[in-house]
Formats: C-alpha cells, sequence, structure tokens
C-alpha cells in the first residue's frame, strides 16, 4: 500500500509547480455538505485531495473538477449526469461514479466511489451506438492512488510522450451498474 502521506505531499509538490497557486481546499464540513448531496462518502484519498490539496485546479491535463462551489463543480456534473441518465430510455451514468475530471469531447475521468480502492473509470461516449453505454466506460486505473502516481510519474495515456498503448480495459461492472435502479 503506498504512503498516502507522502502521495499528498508530492500531489501538492506538482500541482503547486504547475500552478503557482492552488485554490484553498475544502474545510471538512464542506466534504461532508458534499456527500451528503451526492448521497455517498467519497473514498478517503480523493476527500484527503480535496481537503489538503486544493479545491480542484490540479491534476492531468485539464485538471481536477473544484468539488464544491461556483461553475462547474465534480457534484454538480454528478447531479447533472444521473439526472440525464435517467431520464433517458437506457441509462449511461451508474450511481455512485464522481466525474472528477473533464478529458474534452463529452469524456470524463470519473471515480467509482463503491470501489474499495477508488477505481478511476474513462467515460468515453463518442463511439457508443444504439444506447450500448456500457461499451462507453474503461478502467484507466484500478485506484485513485495508482492513477495519481501514474500522473506523478507523466506516464499517463494522456501524456504526449506516453509509452503505453493507450489501450484500456472494459470497466466489466458498467452493464450491472447502469441496470441498477435509483
Amino acid at each position: 500500500m503506498a504512503d498516502v502521506d507522502d502521495l499528498i505531499r508530492r500531489v501538492t509538490v506538482k500541482a503547486l509547480s504547475a500552478e503557482g497557486r492552488l485554490p484553498p481546499a475544502v474545510e471538512a464540513e464542506k466534504v461532508v455538505q458534499a456527500e451528503k448531496q451526492l448521497g455517498f462518502p467519497l473514498p478517503p484519498v480523493l476527500a484527503r485531495l480535496y481537503r489538503e490539496v486544493a479545491n480542484g485546479g490540479f491534476g492531468p491535463e485539464y485538471q481536477l473538477f473544484p468539488l464544491l462551489g461556483e461553475g462547474r463543480t465534480a457534484v454538480r456534473a454528478y447531479l447533472e449526469e444521473r439526472s440525464m441518465s435517467q431520464s433517458c430510455d437506457a441509462a449511461f451514468w451508474p450511481a455512485g461514479v464522481l466525474p472528477i475530471l473533464d478529458w474534452g469531447c463529452g469524456m470524463y475521468a470519473a471515480v467509482d466511489c463503491r470501489s474499495s480502492e477508488g477505481a478511476v473509470l474513462l467515460f468515453e461516449p463518442n463511439p457508443v451506438h444504439d444506447d450500448d453505454w456500457h461499451l462507453a466506460w474503461f478502467v484507466d486505473s484500478k485506484s485513485l492512488v495508482d492513477w495519481l502516481e501514474t500522473w506523478l510519474s507523466g506516464e499517463g495515456w494522456y501524456e504526449e510522450d506516453a509509452d503505453g498503448d493507450g489501450d484500456m480495459q472494459p470497466w466489466e461492472m458498467a452493464g450491472a451498474r447502469l441496470s441498477e435502479a435509483g
């Protein structure tokens, strides 16, 4: 298991180095407020990022959404995606999957808040046809810790000179999670 204290320190250093200034961190009460609005708890590492590093504004490429606040936030994006998904004939956004970063072109990085390690998923809706939304979900990383380590090392699929072949595994639980009611 990674030393989460060290990880948080390294994320802070890289974020400050890249951005110069970061938004203020979120108070613990705001994390509780966000969890009430969402209806589920955040994985501990994600909560710590918001409480100890900043309220978004750091991370890969387009940076993490703020948790709460003005404009586009993780909480607002989740509630909007869930609302739209539930009003469609075929659900496309599962409960408990929090969008944390917008990659553009409809793609999101999202944390499965029901998974013990906070798996990071990629939602890539562009090639989906005939409401086969389970085909839009991929596992970017089995844990938020690993996802952050990949960002810190500069080896993410989104990096210009990344070594990987870019093939992500489909999220095997997508179909079951999308078919759940509520």
